[in-house]
């Protein structure tokens, strides 16, 4: 028996890999569409992304230092001794695609909406899954904090969109370039007076920050004194921050400044934000991001600043449903059709291809199931509209439409039923 096999041989999915089947995969759906027709209508861009990519874009872009790197990405060899990793995030890749297909060399700024799975080693547990979705945006070429504001409102609009309520914007600066180098030396002399594992003082030696992101309780009570970015920023990043959080109260985005929050990925500069879930709770991030000004030029493109985000779709889905929220339709059809016939059914196929040509959603029974059964499939549907067609209805050039919430049933002209459904669709 395989790993992934279970009772009589049969094989399930791999350990931390959802399936999403109906009725959840249309919440799934209606979901991830709502967070892309948010960014769509701030004029981002679709682009379509490999999920595997050269392991050097990630351990150069995303940081070696960084959990997602040292830890939990899935890297193989492939044949042709290439070492390949699947994507644990998505603004690397867009980068890469930028950088490639030239697109920095246009209009700026490049402005992108990119859907679809990544993948973490990580321990599954409610929320956190080893293939999970992402809908992000990234905004490159320009460090206008007007942009900043517009990314985070973006993500704010999204979740306004699907119905939630009850998550909250946690917002910080982590600085630039400029202020970095001298907090990182007062974090490290801080850091070097406590007396931390070995693992953890070499990761305070590769990235200092990395270390305030430490869950243990025992590391983070050591911390409580620890120096803030908040508190070390230049005049120019202060400015800079200043200037995002007037534009969000101006929108009025509701936000939270958090000046302990460090995010998973090294890239971040400047602005960085979390929506964040209480009811979700160990797993409470429901999306985030933040400025990335040098990572183009990490990866050999030119020195464009930048700034996204990557909003996650199943705990959006879990936050949803935390809220009692019904995301998206909930009947999978709007009219079922109910031939009793073989000539019926023929008929019934042409009508149901002129509703669906019509944009209308339809389901019909099959095999020459019974009236009362193949009602009863018609109403476990969710269907509005149910249209009966026997020899006699078709002798005399009708078909019966039912209105399954009413009650109400007619018999109307073949030549008619698009219309006559369209009114009770709209009634």
């Amino acid at each position: 028996m395989t790993p992934m096999a279970g009772k009589n041989n049969t094989i399930s999915a791999p350990k931390g890999v959802p399936d999403y089947v109906p009725p959840q995969s249309r919440t799934f759906v209606a979901v991830r569409d709502t967070l892309v027709a948010a960014a769509d209508r701030a004029g981002y861009s679709p682009i379509e992304l490999p999920v595997f990519e050269d392991t050097a874009l990630f351990t150069r872009g995303v940081g070696e230092s960084s959990d997602v790197v040292s830890k939990e990405m899935y890297t193989f060899t492939d044949r042709g001794d290439r070492s390949i990793t699947l994507r644990p995030e998505g603004t690397a890749g867009v980068m890469r695609a930028v950088i490639e297909h030239g697109l920095d060399r246009g209009a700026l700024p490049v402005k992108l909406v990119y859907e679809g799975p990544f993948f973490r080693s990580e321990a599954p547990q409610a929320g956190r899954y080893r293939q999970f979705h992402q809908v992000g945006i990234e905004a490159i070429g320009s460090d206008d904090p007007a942009l900043d504001a517009e990314v985070i409102a973006v993500g704010h609009e999204a979740y306004r969109a699907i119905g939630l309520t009850g998550y909250r914007l946690e917002l910080t600066s982590l600085g630039d370039q400029n202020d970095r180098p001298a907090y990182r030396e007062k974090l490290q002399a801080f850091l070097a007076a406590l007396p931390l594992d070995d693992a953890t003082r070499e990761r305070a030696r590769i990235n200092p920050l990395r270390v305030l992101d430490d869950k243990r309780p025992a590391v983070q009570a050591m911390l409580a004194d620890a120096p803030l970015m908040l508190d070390n920023l230049s005049a120019e990043s202060s400015e800079h921050f200043t200037e995002v959080l007037a534009i969000l109260d101006r929108l009025d985005v509701p936000y939270v400044i958090n000046p302990r929050m460090v995010r998973g990925l090294d890239y971040y500069t400047r602005t960085t934000f979390e929506f964040v879930h209480p009811k979700l709770g160990a797993q409470s991030g429901l999306g985030g991001g933040g400025r990335y000004d040098g990572l183009m030029a990490e990866l050999g493109g030119q020195p464009l600043s930048g700034i996204g985000f990557g909003l996650g779709v199943d705990r959006t889905v879990l936050a949803a449903a935390a809220e009692g929220l019904a995301v998206g339709p909930t009947a999978r059809c709007e009219v079922y059709g109910v031939p009793m016939g073989q000539a019926a059914s023929r008929e019934l196929a042409v009508i149901a291809g002129r509703l669906r040509g019509a944009g209308i959603r339809v389901d019909r029974s099959y095999g020459g199931r019974g009236l009362k059964v193949a009602l009863k499939s018609a109403d476990s549907s969710g269907a509005r509209v149910a249209l009966v067609l026997g020899e006699r209805d078709l002798e005399q050039g009708t078909v019966m439409v039912k209105d399954l919430l009413s009650g109400d049933q007619r018999p109307v002209a073949l030549a008619e039923v698009e219309s006559a459904v369209a009114a009770i669709l709209a009634g």
